[in-house]
């Protein structure tokens, strides 16, 4: 149901009032509210789950893909996960006020650099209950206030989720309106909200590549895109063959519909008659559709393992399912050049035992994470050790990369002087 064009802008005025509350209150207050929405949302836990059972229904009957579903999926070990990762936040450096340089000017100014929240972030997301909770918490400790505006798909979720979340607020009495989930509706709604300038510091898209257009094409407030993840690994001439086939099944097979899951796998030709056969097997053992090129072909075919002709399009594709594109390089400045034409500047890996070869891989591909014996997977907030993410940037400002509590905030100057005129 769609919101009306002052009762849009009345919730993001709340939110804008609810954020000088926020901007100010103490770590101890915001770490209590914190524990109280982790707690309300394992009280909420048969809510919580009926609400998303009733839009899995819906989802499985609109014939949405397993790996949609698996993403708009709640049990009662995601949500527990969701409530263990609000109480992470809680034992995170809270970083308003963080001074993070200071110096003397030749007049005898201090200077100092200190953060502060950046006011209300406005949430756009598809399908993944979970970043209902992962996003309040975030934006909560660094001091913003919320707004949650998630999917049609998620609608009854989000909404039980928001409640329980709502509840640990004014238990720790801080303004409910500090989180709000703006109740899914038309994209007449959602313009609204994408052009109220002086109410919404920063908007954070996450989902489908129309999404993101849309929003980025319209909005007249700040936009830092969570861009589609079309990841590769790279396993180089001097990989370890068997290192390489775990990090490649990891990163395409452990959560195929997450934007850190590998899509496309680069493998250098001096290795490829022998890493293809064992790598392409595991793969099609874990339900794998191989898309290869003419060389990858040749190889598996010869020794029996499925694979389909790859088209132009599957290059720079994000599947976000359990297909993978193969494709033979002609070592590491054929696979730069590759990254470098269809890779989506998310999350880039190679697989290597030579030192020099990674150090030229990690500093010339230009993406957020660029992982070195290691899977695309471990982008992440909370592997990084961020604690929980609202999103992993790929736009360069201000963040690149997870989007923590640091990248939730801002810097302004203070300035003591002692009666200096300029």
């Amino acid at each position: 149901m769609s919101l009306a064009k002052q009762d849009v802008r009345s919730l993001a005025e709340a939110a804008r009032t609810a954020s000088r509350v926020l901007a100010t209150a103490s770590t101890a207050q915001k770490d209590a509210a914190l524990g109280a929405m982790a707690r309300h949302l394992r009280a909420r836990l048969p809510a919580i789950l009926e609400a998303n059972a009733q839009d899995v229904a819906v989802a499985r009957e609109a014939g949405k893909p397993p790996a949609f579903l698996d993403r708009l999926l709640l049990d009662a070990g995601r949500v527990e996960g969701m409530a263990r990762a609000v109480e992470a936040i809680v034992g995170l450096p809270d970083p308003v006020g963080e001074q993070t340089e200071a110096w003397e000017r030749p007049n005898g100014l201090h200077v100092r650099k200190v953060r502060l929240p950046l006011g209300v972030v406005l949430m756009i997301y598809e399908a993944r209950p979970n970043v209902t909770s992962d996003a309040a918490a975030l934006c909560l400790k660094s001091g913003n206030a919320a707004l949650l505006r998630g999917g049609s798909e998620a609608a009854r979720s989000n909404a039980a989720i928001a409640g329980a979340l709502a509840a640990g607020l004014t238990e720790a009495g801080l303004p409910a309106a500090c989180i709000q989930a703006v109740p899914p509706g038309e994209r007449e709604t959602l313009l609204e909200l994408i052009k109220l300038e002086g109410l919404i510091d920063l908007c954070i898209p996450r989902g489908g590549e129309g999404l993101i257009r849309f929003v980025a094409e319209n909005a007249r407030v700040p936009v830092v895109k969570h861009y589609k993840g079309v990841c590769h690994v790279y396993v180089h001439a001097a990989a370890d063959l068997d290192m390489a086939a775990r990090i490649t099944l990891n990163a395409k097979t452990s959560r195929p519909g997450v934007c850190n899951a590998a899509e496309c796998l680069l493998v250098d030709a001096a290795v490829a008659g022998r890493f293809l056969p064992q790598v392409g097997r595991a793969l099609v053992a874990q339900g794998v559709e191989l898309r290869g090129d003419e060389a990858t072909r040749r190889v598996l075919s010869d020794a029996g393992v499925a694979v389909k002709p790859a088209v132009p399009e599957d290059w720079g594709q994000e599947f976000l399912d359990l297909i993978l594109a193969v494709k033979v390089v002609d070592g590491l400045d054929d696979a730069l050049g590759h990254i470098a034409r269809y890779g989506s500047e998310h999350t880039e890996a190679i697989v290597t035992q030579d030192a020099s070869v990674a150090g030229r891989f990690t500093r010339e591909v230009q993406a957020s994470g660029v992982a070195w014996n290691a899977s695309t997977r471990f982008n992440d907030g909370g592997e990084l050790g961020l604690g929980a993410e609202i999103g992993i940037s790929t736009s360069r400002l201000h963040a690149f990369g997870p989007m923590g509590l640091k990248e939730l905030t801002s810097q302004k100057y203070v300035i003591h002087g002692q009666g200096q005129v300029r």
